[in-house]
């Protein structure tokens, strides 16, 4: 498993990590499918997950989630953690996982390594905080 302190914009979809729903936008149309936009953190940091169609409405804030062939894309300055068209993400538990908020990885302005462009450093901090601070700690919702 990753930590979501390790992971950087890639190509492929190898992300497997786990992580707790922290905070979750609302749902909205995207063409023909749901989409939202969720704040998820484990104990090391925190991204923003985007969640389509049937995860909108399976995922709740406390809930567990296990990614596995996740990609964390950034597209226009947007970073963000997804389960993409290969991989799955499914709810494992529920209320009780250790998590911080902060570093947020999608807070982090990525660009390509001058030395090898096909790898993403971070640049950076875009903001140094895009929701509401809840607290450092333990989730017992």
């Amino acid at each position: 498993m990753q930590s979501l302190k390790d992971i950087v914009p890639a190509a492929s979809n190898n992300i497997k990590t786990k992580f707790i729903v922290l905070e979750k936008g609302r749902i909205a149309l995207e063409g023909q499918q749901k989409a939202c936009l969720a704040l998820v953190g484990d104990e090391t940091a925190a991204v923003h997950f985007q969640m389509w169609g049937d995860e909108c409405d399976a995922f709740e804030p406390g809930d567990i989630i296990r990614l596995e062939n996740g990609i964390f894309t950034t597209n226009r300055n947007n970073s963000l953690l997804r389960a993409g068209r290969r991989g799955k993400a499914e709810k494992v538990g529920e209320f009780t996982m250790a998590y911080v908020e902060t570093p947020n990885m999608s807070e982090i302005r990525w660009v390509p390594d001058p030395g090898n462009s096909k790898i993403y450093v971070p640049e950076a901090v875009i903001s140094p905080c895009s929701w509401n601070a809840l607290s450092v700690g333990e989730s017992n919702y």
